[in-house]
């Protein structure tokens, strides 16, 4: 049974579904009905078109169910004027499935299960190890997600910059049991640039690969975090890098600039320096100023004292971090960062020591209590 060709099917037929009148929970159901009559027939009779079976088959269990339940005798009604099954439609017109899964009603952690579960064919117990949640909770999350947008029409134009929210959020919980949420969220990506042609796509897509090429070098053997500056680049993936540019190239060449295309731009010239010392921290620090402009992100705000540090110094990059609220996350490993390179080690140790309090995962506090430790064993007479 090829389940990569279960899971690229999957979004597909569930829109074909939802065009021809079903709700999306009961669609999503017969969609997984579905799914479970094609592994049990197809390692003996596979057939010739699969997304036309899986059509087929997941409209008569949609119907069946329709039947079954006197209270939906309407829908039931409506749904019997639409043209039979047919041929599938060869057309990819999961697009649709996105900017559903990424409806504003729906909260992000809502929106992020729907997305894996609807367009990525995930089953809910994988999802639930990769968010680390019971898989109970996370069932009554995609119910409820579900129900949500039940409702919902495909009659007005979705909101791209929410869908790419939605996948950068699948991006960053990384991965866990047997399902990458990284590669995985790359996968969706792709998918969703081969859809449509808009450079912030392109943008996040650059960003996923860029960003995903230094994986490798992110952890010591023991597990321990790797610095930026300390990451053996020999490890990096050159081959993913060398796409994440031309993608993120190509995409700046529209010149419709936003956050993605900054932020990529930001991580390529991370990705192009051979060394940490030979990075350009000037036109780190420029990109940086285009990212505040178009987002007047506090975060954005952040990263860019860290890069004035490097460029100007590091009482420069003090003096815009005191610009900012020192309540935001990293605040104070930025500000212990920075002393210690303005020759404080005093302060820093302190401040490491409190940033590792503040941590939001054992590993970052693992990372900030070693810095602590160590610049408090040079202070030792």
């Amino acid at each position: 049974m090829d389940e990569a060709l279960l899971r690229s099917l999957t979004p597909n037929v569930l829109t074909v579904l939802v065009r021809r009148g079903a709700d999306f929970a009961a669609a999503e159901d017969a969609v997984q009905e579905a799914l479970l009559e094609a592994v049990r027939v197809w390692p003996q009779d596979p057939p010739r078109d699969a997304k036309g079976w899986l059509v087929t088959v997941a409209w008569r269990k949609f119907l069946d169910q329709a039947r079954a339940d006197s209270a939906r005798r309407r829908r039931e009604d409506r749904v019997e004027e639409q043209p039979p099954p047919g041929p599938a439609p060869s057309v990819d017109d999961t697009l649709h499935l996105y900017f559903l899964c990424a409806h504003p009603s729906l909260t992000p952690s809502s929106a992020v299960a729907l997305t894996l579960r609807a367009v990525g064919g995930l089953t809910t117990r994988q999802i639930a190890q990769a968010c680390l949640v019971p898989e109970a909770t996370m069932a009554q999350r995609i119910s409820r997600a579900k129900r949500t947008v039940s409702g919902v029409r495909f009659d007005q134009p979705g909101d791209v910059a929410t869908v790419l929210r939605v996948l950068y959020l699948v991006f960053n919980e990384g991965y866990s049991g047997d399902v990458d949420l990284a590669a995985e969220a790359i996968r969706l990506t792709r998918q969703l640039a081969a859809a449509i042609d808009h450079p912030e796509v392109a943008g996040l897509l650059a960003l996923m690969l860029l960003h995903h090429a230094r994986r490798a070098a992110r952890t010591a053997p023991d597990g321990s975090l790797v610095p930026l500056a300390e990451q053996d680049r020999g490890r990096w993936d050159t081959r993913m890098i060398a796409e994440g540019v031309e993608i993120l190239q190509a995409a700046l060449a529209h010149d419709r600039l936003g956050e993605f295309q900054a932020q990529a731009a930001v991580a390529a010239l991370h990705a192009d320096a051979p060394r940490a010392e030979e990075t350009d921290w000037v036109q780190i620090v420029e990109w940086y100023d285009e990212l505040v402009r178009l987002t007047d992100s506090p975060v954005a705000r952040l990263n860019r004292a860290v890069a004035v540090g490097e460029a100007d110094g590091p009482r420069a990059g003090l003096a815009a971090l005191a610009e900012l609220d020192a309540s935001l996350p990293r605040h104070t490993a930025v500000a212990a960062h920075l002393h210690e390179r303005d020759g404080d080690l005093t302060t820093a140790a302190r401040l490491y020591a409190e940033a590792a309090q503040k941590a939001p995962n054992l590993a970052e506090r693992d990372h900030l209590t070693r810095q602590a430790a160590r610049l408090n064993t040079l202070l030792r007479p």
